[in-house]
């Protein structure tokens, strides 16, 4: 889960950064060309986002039922680590 909340993160700020680049492109007067071929970057980042959205929930969802699964391991430092992480996600894939 902590990778697929950090990638979500890459890809958005992705979309940011080159939204930026592609609008100083323009208006520096660059090549229609090249600023098709980065919107089309742009664009694929912008996909990406909705699908890591999608497996975070999926992830949190498992690991949540697992968790009430086995609640009888909550002494665990893995089921304290576990809890932490999909407490620290929740508010990502409540979005």
């Amino acid at each position: 889960m902590k990778r697929l909340a950090k990638e979500k993160t890459v890809y958005e700020q992705e979309v940011v950064k080159q939204t930026e680049h592609i609008e100083k492109m323009k208006a520096d007067g660059k090549d229609e060309y090249d600023i098709k071929k980065q919107t089309e970057v742009l664009e694929e980042s912008k996909m990406m986002i909705p699908d890591c959205q999608r497996k975070l929930k999926d992830a949190h969802a498992k690991l949540s039922a697992l968790l009430e699964e086995t609640a009888e391991l909550h002494e665990s430092k893995e089921y304290s680590d576990a809890k932490d992480q999909a407490a620290a996600v929740q508010s990502i894939v409540a979005n």
